[in-house]
């Protein structure tokens, strides 16, 4: 059975997409609040496209914003990324399991064969 999409899920990988975003939510793990001028400081991009970013981390439930006076202020909020997680979690598994597999087959006693291989014919020759 095909499960139906899951919309945060997707709007959380879509927000995660951008390195720019992934680097906002970073400087905001750092600080408890910050305001917007203050998170836009080190991009070289201008505060509307610092906007853009935030209104898509604030569509995926990632940022929260709080208007006091003229200051708007972000903080993280992570708990969408729990969900992103336990989605990733399922595929570690997977591989985790795959490379285990792979590892015990290599480790077994048996000799490996040699096998011969013909020269390329753009290998140099010996007689140059």
């Amino acid at each position: 059975m095909v499960k139906q999409p899951d919309p945060i899920l997707d709007r959380t990988f879509a927000a995660l997409a951008d390195p720019t975003r992934r680097a906002l939510l970073a400087r905001l793990g750092e600080a408890e609040t910050l305001s917007v001028s203050e998170l836009a400081r080190p991009f070289p991009v201008s505060l509307p496209a610092i906007m853009k970013h935030l209104d898509v981390l604030s569509d995926a439930g990632l940022v929260e914003r709080r208007k006091s006076g003229r200051v708007v202020s972000c903080r993280l909020n992570a708990a969408p990324m729990e969900e992103a997680m336990a989605w990733l979690s399922r595929y570690q598994r997977f591989w985790t399991e795959r490379i285990d597999r792979l590892a015990a087959f290599l480790e077994k006693d048996e000799p490996l064969q040699e096998v011969e291989c013909p020269p390329s014919p753009a290998s140099p020759s010996g007689g140059a």
